[in-house]
């Protein structure tokens, strides 16, 4: 276990008072079995802002009891800027920077089709050494698989959100567990070009239903939605990604039935 090798700061002068300036006051827990990961965030991220830190270390766990108590905070850290508590991690970082917890984003989104891009390229120029039309069939077979992997990584909070739009799980609630396994096996396949006769249909059906189910609710019904597309819990507003998700899947599905056809 790390253990942090700064002195234990005063705890007794009032953290408001302390605070002025661009002197911070940080509380946190430094025990001999823990060393409080959100605290050495804090720190970091008030060092990043220029601040001066009072760093007040808690090196017994009935410190942190006790000052728990005598503020009336149920966790640590805890920081004052400017002569007020401002409160946990999460809460400094949503003062010093533009985090807004609850804001729509595409960051997820925005970074996983960049992971998909980037081994697209690497399949294309380590196998067929160049960039090929095949390499568009990477970047959208392994987009769906991590897509896919991102609703499995906690399939309840997907399915709950899926349930919102989705005109066929809404009739038969087993189609949204069924759904990111479908996905996730047809893009595993269309990479390897593996049992086309099955993973094209597969992706094809799903695929269709999706970009139905999210042009319904969101061009026709006009529903604001959080998308599923990278699993429960985000703040992917549903619309044109998912959509664009949908269209990629079936866009793919299609020219693999046409080449198995000619």
């Amino acid at each position: 276990m790390p253990k942090d090798s700064r002195d234990v700061a005063d705890v007794t002068t009032d953290p408001a008072v302390s605070a002025t300036g661009k002197t911070a006051v940080l509380y946190r827990m430094a025990l001999p079995n823990h060393l409080c990961p959100s605290g050495q965030k804090a720190r970091w991220l008030l060092d990043r802002y220029g601040y001066k830190v009072d760093d007040r270390l808690f090196r017994e766990r009935s410190e942190v009891d006790a000052f728990k108590e005598a503020h009336s905070v149920p966790t640590t850290p805890q920081i004052w800027i400017e002569g007020e508590r401002v409160g946990g991690y999460d809460a400094l970082r949503e003062k010093l920077t533009d985090y807004d917890p609850k804001a729509k984003t595409y960051k997820p989104i925005r970074y996983l089709f960049a992971v998909a891009a980037a081994t697209a390229l690497a399949l294309s120029i380590g196998f067929l050494g160049a960039i090929t039309w095949q390499t568009l069939g990477w970047f959208i077979s392994v987009s769906m698989i991590l897509l896919g992997m991102q609703k499995l990584r906690d399939i309840e909070s997907f399915t709950t959100m899926f349930l919102n739009y989705d005109l066929l799980a809404r009739k038969w609630v087993p189609y949204a567990y069924v759904y990111p396994w479908v996905e996730t096996a047809a893009g595993i396949l269309m990479t390897g070009m593996l049992l086309t006769w099955l993973a094209a249909p597969a992706a094809l059906f799903v695929a269709t239903v999706g970009a139905i189910s999210v042009f319904n609710a969101v061009y026709i019904d006009k529903r604001e939605l959080k998308c599923a597309c990278v699993g429960g819990g985000s703040n992917v507003p549903l619309g044109f990604v998912s959509l664009t998700e949908n269209l990629m899947m079936m866009g793919m599905a299609i020219v693999m039935l046409v080449r198995i056809a000619s």
